[in-house]
């Protein structure tokens, strides 16, 4: 049974206090959005169970590089893919992994959360949400892609990120308006795909909880 402050909880609830707050048209101007994204196959085409996980190099918050291989030889890596630290979804994402730490530390493995932000707003996030994992910044789109998160924004939400201050390709020094779709891998120490949960609805993520048992399991 879920507890209440479980991360589905969590998200609904804030899902919920949206629709109340956003202009209709807008909203559905969304949904619509997020029907198409999740009718072009992103999910399926995504890296699966017992794929072998790419091993790349990217920079940290603070501007070091952190080679993937080396995280996962040492134990089992949960490396989450988020949008940015201006999504209020995201946010409860991390904060939700951050109070779960402790319990994948004693298990013996690593957090790794990515985003397509620059180093320095990577660094943004970590400070205002507490964080003390590791989050590697992909402005280059090379994680995302390799993993098959990434896609392309719309016309239409290109146009309503931008009036809303959503400046992505300010925001992720890359000029670009590329996003991954929100996904979570667990990695064993073999470089397999042990977990792949990708959503193509933004406002869903995955269970730490479950993602704990599954490490567990390893």
């Amino acid at each position: 049974m879920e507890q209440t402050n479980s991360l589905a909880d969590q998200l609904a609830e804030f899902k919920a206090g949206f629709k109340q707050r956003v202009a209709p048209e807008r909203l559905r101007m969304m949904e619509a959005a997020t029907a198409d994204l999740k009718a072009s196959g992103i999910e399926q085409s995504a890296l699966k169970i017992g794929a072998l996980a790419p091993d790349l190099t990217l920079p940290n918050a603070t501007g070091q590089t952190v080679r993937l291989a080396e995280l996962w030889q040492k134990g089992p890596v949960v490396l989450t893919f988020y949008r940015g630290g201006w999504c209020p979804y995201c946010n409860l994402e991390l904060n939700a992994w951050q109070q779960q730490l402790p319990t994948l530390q004693a298990l013996g493995a690593q957090l790794v959360a990515v985003s397509p932000q620059s180093p320095d707003n990577s660094l943004s996030t970590v400070e205002k949400n507490a964080l003390q994992f590791m989050v590697l910044s992909d402005s280059s789109l090379a994680a995302a892609e390799a993993f098959g998160v990434a896609f392309t924004l719309p016309p239409e939400l290109v146009e309503l990120y931008g009036r809303v201050g959503n400046d992505l390709p300010t925001i992720n020094g890359n000029g670009k308006w590329i996003l991954p779709v929100p996904a979570t891998f667990v990695i064993r120490s073999d470089g397999r795909i042990a977990y792949s949960h990708v959503e193509a609805d933004y406002r869903e993520r995955a269970e730490p909880g479950r993602v704990i048992e599954v490490i567990g399991a390893l």
